[in-house]
């Protein structure tokens, strides 16, 4: 017997035999749902005598027969119904579980969310993918199967990697049909947060309609993507409507888990508790830095992956930087709660960075990780894991908290066929192609190649993904393959960068000579390049297809 908890209310399993009903009245159940019809198997038991045995311990039963393979609307309503009236928990079965599964996966569609139903069906070790446009019509089998619309290419995400790929993509090929799936009114220049945070720039500067930036022929369609289709080359969107496409490039970026800290969603924006991970946030974050005269400042960093690693410390070094000159700094008890073992993870910059934590005297406290958070009594409560040590917690005050959220793939990316077993999209990490789908290419945030998660590396793989998909178009194999490139402009201090640059297993890639800016050091031209450059060169090149130093490099010859 092999019972699989979907979750506190019902678990499913295959086919349970007469003697096993007292071990499922010993784990809880309360009652039983048979969902294979009589004569199925030759040792199949029969319904009269598992209920014969289900009366013994006291367990509620109920026969609702389905065919295999023929789950019909009306028994979904019915099992829905059984689910309303019978006693918690519930166990359902079939001859491998799957019927049951789907039943309550069907029944479900007007109550969770999409991504919810197939991640908790996933874990429970049942794809849910065959009823995936059942479940997004409310469960109700859709009255038109075939597609609403069709492309050469279909981009999923309008942020910087999707605007990006789109423009680079009309630039090779000009007459490709292509469509970009996003269901945000607004595109953000998200690099520039941290320079609200700062008091450097303002937050409407880096905010734009999505309209105004969507490239000239594509085809934007304003709605969220509700699950993958791979086999069959669709998307399937929120309500049920089908996108075909030829070719498929995933960007969604990643979702932003504020709701992974308890308390933390009801205090952001108040009580001392800020982020520059959010735009309307980064604002009160300067707010703060402005007001506070003396006290304690925690500065978190989750576990990674994050987008931006250097996000947490650069929010740090301007405020002590501002505390520093307003002649605040002895007053201030700074404290850094990384979640990880070191300060940056390519060690050419640490030193350079370690100078700035003795000048601040910032206190380092590796392996903490926020995990909640009271905002009224503006208290923090960390995790600490150190190697080989038990974890244990660890609770202090604030007077104010920048937070880094948990980062994950988004919830429609998780449950994909298209993710790896931590959620990301499963890529080449040299042509950023799908491993297993020929078709389907992903950049930004989302895909799971080993690089830094910043909008300086979906600049470099625009290029790429643009030219390996044209190039598969035309009848070749990739031409252009991506080296890991990110780029973290530290801002240590008002005026100077640390302008770390990289690659895959942290090689250095600086883009200038080291007689014009030195990466390991900071730099007031490193800061030029932050604060007067990059802004334009995003907003006018990069999302317009204008490869500014990211042409792409060719693929060598083995």
């Amino acid at each position: 017997m092999t019972l699989k908890a979907i979750n506190a209310e019902i678990s499913v399993s295959p086919q349970i035999r007469p003697d096993d009903l007292a071990d499922i009245a010993q784990l809880g159940f309360r009652s039983v749902i048979c969902n294979r019809p009589d004569g199925e198997g030759a040792d199949q038991p029969t319904f009269e005598e598992i209920e014969a045995n289900a009366r013994k311990f006291g367990l509620e039963v109920h026969y609702l027969p389905i065919v295999a393979g023929k789950v019909r609307d009306e028994d979904a309503v019915a099992f829905n119904q059984l689910m309303n009236a019978l006693p918690k928990p519930v166990l359902a079965y079939c001859r491998t579980g799957t019927r049951s599964a789907t039943l309550w996966s069907l029944s479900q569609a007007d109550k969770k969310p999409l991504a919810d139903i197939l991640e908790l069906t996933k874990a429970a070790g049942y794809d849910m993918a065959g009823v995936v446009r059942r479940i997004a019509n409310g469960g109700r089998t859709p009255t038109e199967t075939a597609e609403d619309a069709r492309f050469d290419v279909v981009i999923v995400g309008a942020g910087a990697a999707g605007i990006s790929v789109a423009s680079s993509l009309l630039a090779r090929k000009s007459n490709l049909e292509i469509a970009i799936i996003d269901p945000a009114d607004v595109h953000y220049y998200q690099p520039g947060w941290t320079m609200v945070g700062g008091g450097i720039f303002n937050a409407s500067d880096t905010a734009k309609t999505m309209g105004s930036l969507i490239p000239q022929g594509v085809h934007w369609i304003k709605s969220a993507v509700a699950a993958f289709e791979p086999k069959d080359n669709a998307v399937v969107l929120d309500g049920c409507r089908v996108v075909k496409y030829g070719r498929l490039v995933v960007c969604p970026g990643l979702k932003l888990n504020w709701h992974g800290i308890e308390g933390l969603v009801e205090t952001l924006g108040k009580n001392g508790v800020t982020s520059n991970y959010r735009y309307d946030l980064a604002p009160y974050t300067w707010r703060l830095v402005q007001e506070m005269h003396a006290g304690r400042a925690l500065f978190t960093q989750p576990p990674m992956p994050i987008k931006c690693a250097g996000a947490p410390q650069k929010a740090m070094y301007l405020s002590a930087d501002f505390w520093t000159k307003m002649a605040r700094l002895g007053n201030m008890d700074i404290q850094f709660m990384n979640a990880g073992g070191v300060l940056f993870g390519v060690k050419d910059y640490v030193p350079a960075l370690m100078d700035y934590i003795e000048r601040y005297g910032i206190h380092l406290n590796f392996f903490h990780n926020l995990v909640s958070i009271d905002g009224p009594r503006k208290r923090a409560v960390f995790e600490i894991k150190d190697p080989n040590q038990e974890p244990r917690r660890f609770e202090t005050d604030f007077d104010m908290i920048h937070v880094t959220p948990p980062q994950t793939a988004p919830d429609f990316i998780r449950v994909s066929p298209l993710a790896d077993s931590a959620g990301w999209v499963d890529v080449d990490q040299s042509t950023l192609r799908h491993k297993t789908y020929d078709n389907i290419w992903s950049l930004g945030d989302v895909m799971n190649a080993p690089n830094a998660k910043t909008a300086a590396a979906a600049r470099k793989q625009a290029p790429v993904v643009a030219e390996n998909l044209v190039s598969d178009i035309e009848g070749h194999s990739a031409t252009a393959q991506y080296d890991g490139y990110g780029s973290c402009p530290l801002t240590v201090e008002r005026g100077k960068i640390v302008l770390a640059e990289f690659g895959y297993g942290g090689t250095l890639l600086p883009s200038f000579p080291r007689w014009l800016v030195d990466g390991t050091k900071p730099t007031r031209t490193a800061w030029l390049l932050k604060e007067r450059i990059l802004p334009p060169v995003y907003w006018r090149a990069m999302l317009r297809g204008k490869e500014w130093m990211a042409k792409p490099e060719k693929v060598t010859a083995s």
